[in-house]
């Protein structure tokens, strides 16, 4: 099979380009094994550092994996997908139904590691929530999402942490469209404040029982409305 020599331009990506569009066309199976790159170097009419260059980009989308002193193997035909851009393709149903675990746990820790200053950023995001209640759907889901937030840093786990946030973009949209569809806050502008208030009181009080089933109430209630207008 000849490759056909490259023009003069980026060559690294021109030679990763043409050795990807081969394995997506099933010219090297899953499990097989690519030609050396001398003759691969060869048929794209490049150097073997190009080649080399080209490889690496291809392992590191999860298409190729070297073995040491055996070669190069094909192991996808398709890149892998990062973890942001499987969240961003993602319904907001489904992120929430992750989102839910992620925030129960965190409110439960929360309360038993939370600090003056966590009690303080919780009391103090809480009235930012209330005084959001006055403006428009944006700015009242991102001072919700910022009290959120705040039960999150309380549970002092990083992990936790970074989960949340990269929820928060799918959450963002989906809340601010559920908010324009239905209408909850025409009647009551600062819908679920009573709940919010009993999860930081609960958290402050180091009530993590209390703290995980206010929570897990509350966002199940919004994933239920969720569900309903998706």
């Amino acid at each position: 099979m000849q490759l056909g020599a490259l023009r003069p331009s980026p060559l690294v990506e021109q030679a990763a380009q043409r050795l990807r569009e081969q394995i997506a066309a099933g010219h090297w199976p899953v499990g097989g094994k690519l030609p050396g790159e001398t003759t691969l170097a060869r048929e794209l009419g490049v150097g073997r550092s190009t080649v080399r260059e080209a490889l690496r980009a291809l392992a590191g989308a999860g298409l190729v994996r070297p073995r040491h002193g055996a070669g190069v193997f094909v192991i996808a035909t398709e890149p892998a997908e990062d973890w942001p851009a499987r969240l961003r393709r993602a319904t907001v149903t489904d992120v929430y139904e992750v989102r839910v675990g992620v925030e129960v746990q965190a409110a439960r820790l929360a309360a038993h590691r939370r600090t003056p200053d966590d009690v303080e950023a919780l009391r103090t995001a809480l009235e930012g929530r209330r005084t959001a209640a006055a403006g428009d759907d944006p700015g009242f889901v991102d001072a919700d999402i910022a009290l959120h937030a705040a039960v999150v840093a309380a549970a002092h786990n990083p992990v936790l942490a970074d989960l949340f946030t990269e929820f928060v973009p799918v959450l963002r949209e989906g809340l601010v469209a559920l908010l324009d569809l239905t209408r909850l806050r025409e009647e009551n502008p600062g819908t679920g404040d009573d709940s919010h208030a009993a999860l930081v009181r609960a958290i402050t009080d180091g009530d993590a029982e209390k703290a995980a089933t206010t929570l897990l109430t509350e966002l199940e209630s919004t994933l239920a409305l969720l569900r309903e207008t998706h």
